[in-house]
């Protein structure tokens, strides 16, 4: 059975498993026509062979957390590459309808965050030590994906762009409130503060960041300009002229959707505007991938376009620009990547050897997804009025590249 489940899916490149009884498999195709991907998996323990059998979202990432599983020839990279590749062969089970009906009752069980489970399931991925985030992330600890507008930018520059980018869809004016929901670290409401003379409140439910990121705005000299508060979307009090949030609405959960949306158009003025920037599937609804749920982000759901819009509809706002990241968060993810691994050593030292195979399986399997299994970056602009934006979007690069324009200052 492990055999067959192997060669029904690996048909481009040349998977290899060396079981624990020394007897080999080999699936896709034949030595040397391996076409440059030729892994060789050892596993150590007869358990891992069945468990990954029945359950390979799960127990792969267990298999090579716990070190029971080897990479002999490649690297896990080249292992998501290889299955990334082969994933169009795939039986199209979402189709299946039973799977789908299940699918439906698992969602509203697994992402079901009240108040209290959402603090813990942030405090889970968020609360870690800053020194990880400083060994992989860009100097302004943007946590989310970044633009590329030139291939050729590098990790700092396309983060840059991403702020411009967004700064420039909120058509900020002086004098007004900007919220900031699920603020990070603080870089965004800090990029916002310094050259506009507006109020911000940032918000996060991380303990961590929000000890960072009001270190950050002191040592800047905007705390005056910036409130950083440790508060959920629930229970903010407005009105606000600008929202933004950024890498946060993952963590809302399907159930929640239309209380989030709501929210959102209760804070908003009546002329005001507001940007969800977020993960979205581009095949229709799905599930939280089982090892991703346990390991890395507790209550965490990805939603299909198709889940969200209805919700924006019912809460009276209008959608006023949609842009969809293709790639973006790939080639953000890779180099994330190859920042952790430069640095492994050092976290090692902190946190030991099976935290790190676990990050490393979590930025080499979410690469994966962003290149080969459907997932995208959305940027949803919204207001209350259908006259509040522009009726082009010409603004957009006007106002960006006359953010470009100003020289960079020194990040806090």
């Amino acid at each position: 059975m492990f055999e067959r489940s192997l060669t029904a899916f690996i048909k481009t490149g040349r998977l290899t498993i060396i079981r624990p009884n020394g007897q080999v498999v080999h699936a896709g195709e034949p030595a040397g026509r391996a076409s440059n991907l030729d892994v060789v998996l050892r596993l150590r323990r007869p358990s891992s062979v069945l468990k990954i059998l029945l359950r390979p979202d799960l127990y792969l990432g267990e298999a090579y957390m716990d070190g029971a599983l080897v990479i002999e020839r490649g690297t896990l990279w080249d292992l998501f590459e290889l299955c990334g590749r082969n994933l169009a062969h795939r039986r199209s089970w979402r189709r299946w309808r039973l799977v789908r009906l299940c699918q439906a009752a698992a969602r509203y069980i697994q992402q079901f965050n009240s108040p209290r489970s959402a603090h813990r399931n942030v405090a889970h991925h968020y609360d870690l030590s800053e020194t990880l985030f400083r060994t992989f992330l860009d100097n302004d600890l943007q946590y989310s994906c970044a633009y590329f507008r030139d291939p050729t930018y590098s990790l700092d520059d396309a983060q840059e762009a991403k702020k411009r980018h967004l700064i420039a869809k909120l058509l900020i004016e002086p004098g007004q409130r900007i919220l900031d929901i699920g603020c990070g670290w603080g870089g965004l409401a800090i990029s916002i503060a310094r050259s506009r003379a507006v109020q911000t409140t940032a918000v996060t439910l991380s303990r961590e960041q929000l000890a960072v990121a009001r270190k950050r705005a002191r040592d800047a000299g905007l705390d005056h300009k910036i409130s950083f508060e440790q508060k959920d979307y629930r229970e903010i009090n407005g009105p606000f002229d600008r929202i933004v949030s950024v890498g946060m609405f993952e963590h809302v959960g399907k159930p929640n959707f239309r209380a989030f949306f709501n929210k959102l158009a209760a804070l908003l003025t009546d002329d005001g505007v507001a940007i969800i920037h977020s993960i979205v599937r581009m095949d229709g609804p799905g599930l939280t991938h089982a090892w991703t749920r346990r390991y890395m982000f507790p209550g965490d759901y990805i939603p299909a376009l198709s889940e969200v819009l209805p919700t924006v509809e019912r809460a009276g706002l209008w959608v006023t620009d949609i842009e969809i990241l293709r790639l973006h968060y790939a080639n953000t993810l890779r180099a994330w990547r190859e920042r952790f691994l430069r640095n492994v050593d050092l976290i090692r030292g902190i946190y030991g050897d099976r935290f790190c195979r676990m990050w490393e399986f979590y930025l080499a399997g979410s690469e994966m997804a962003f290149r080969y299994d459907g997932l995208v970056v959305f940027q949803l602009q919204l207001a209350k009025r259908v006259d509040t934006v522009p009726s082009t979007r010409d603004y957009m690069f006007d106002r960006e590249r006359a953010e470009e324009a100003v020289p960079r200052q020194a990040l806090a």
